[in-house]
């Protein structure tokens, strides 16, 4: 580090991202917790509770194979010594997007609002060369899935196996239940809880991991290395960012998806969830960015059109596409047009 104003901003970076993570954890536990109390299984405050517990031990036992994508899609080397005021941009934009998209009652992806961030800030700071796009190592000798290109091909993949696996898993439920009685939806409730927990621990350790990225940018810009490391001090900052957000902030996205877009009963909301965990983990253990958000909505929508497609509101859910669409250039904009100003009011 070689400037008053680089460890500034690497400082400010840290802070503004763990309030990200904060922002990131009541965008997700709205969705997290979605499908049990739509489903009239737990009530809303119950089901924050549990999902800020079971997404605080995700984001502290998860692993950092995300995080390590996330270090990797920036090239250290050509940004220099513009990284901390390049990853400064990237969540500040992202964040943005996140709160504005919150308080409109969207669900939206802090994972593709922090990749949009991060692609805008370095495009702006030393134009393409700083981001490692990934294509060419697919298309090349040795199809490697790196960079820009797994985090999108993952984006497409999480969506299609919600889509997909949430109207399969509704149809053998269906078959595997015809002749229940009634009294089962009961042990259906409670199997809720151990699912819910599932989808919020993988929701957790995939998100915590989006923002220690960011942050262990920003510390080896900090310290003058190119080297990753998490220190237990970011794991255990972020866990908990993350989980007071999944407490206080969920109702507005909890609301969009499981009152608005298709009402549920209780094993149209379990399968959701089977889905959703299932979709999520692979993702994570696959070292790629997923935004939880789009994969519980997209299991939804999928269970929906299975139960009943004339249920399903599907001009919510063109709303909803169209945010989940708009993410990555908005908070690619907001992550360029902040770093423009830093560069302005700095003289970078």
């Amino acid at each position: 580090m070689h400037t008053t104003a680089a460890a500034a901003a690497a400082i400010a970076g840290i802070i503004v991202a763990l309030l990200f993570c904060f922002t990131n954890g009541f965008q997700d536990a709205g969705a997290n917790t979605t499908t049990i109390v739509a489903s009239r299984s737990l009530d809303h405050r119950r089901a924050a509770i549990l999902a800020s517990a079971a997404g605080f031990l995700g984001a502290l036992l998860g692993g950092s194979a995300v995080a390590f994508t996330v270090f990797g899609l920036i090239d250290l080397h050509d940004l220099g010594g513009l990284l901390p005021f390049v990853a400064l941009a990237a969540v500040v934009g992202a964040t943005i997007w996140n709160l504005l998209t919150w308080w409109m009652g969207i669900p939206s992806s802090s994972a593709y609002a922090l990749i949009g961030g991060l692609i805008g800030a370095s495009l702006a700071s030393v134009g393409s060369k700083g981001i490692l796009w990934g294509l060419g190592d697919l298309l090349g000798a040795s199809h490697k899935l790196v960079g820009v290109t797994k985090v999108f091909i993952f984006l497409v993949f999480a969506i299609a196996i919600g889509l997909v696996g949430g109207y399969i898993s509704l149809r053998i439920s269906a078959l595997l239940l015809r002749n229940a009685k009634r009294k089962t939806n009961e042990s259906v409730k409670k199997t809720q809880w151990l699912t819910t927990s599932a989808v919020a621990f993988g929701a957790g350790a995939n998100n915590a991991q989006k923002h220690m990225g960011i942050i262990a940018l920003l510390l080896a810009s900090y310290e003058g290395t190119t080297a990753f490391e998490i220190p237990l001090w970011v794991r255990l900052a972020c866990s908990m960012a993350l989980g007071f957000g999944a407490l206080i902030g969920g109702w507005r996205i909890m609301r969009t998806l499981g009152r608005i877009v298709y009402e549920m009963e209780p094993v149209q909301g379990l399968d959701s969830q089977i889905v959703s965990a299932s979709s999520i983990a692979i993702s994570t253990l696959a070292g790629s960015p997923v935004s939880s958000t789009q994969v519980i909505a997209s299991s939804i929508v999928g269970v929906g059109a299975a139960n009943n497609a004339k249920k399903v509101r599907w001009s919510i859910g063109r709303v909803m596409a169209v945010s989940w669409i708009l993410t990555i250039p908005a908070s690619l904009l907001l992550g360029g047009a902040t770093f423009i100003i830093l560069k302005i009011g700095l003289n970078l």
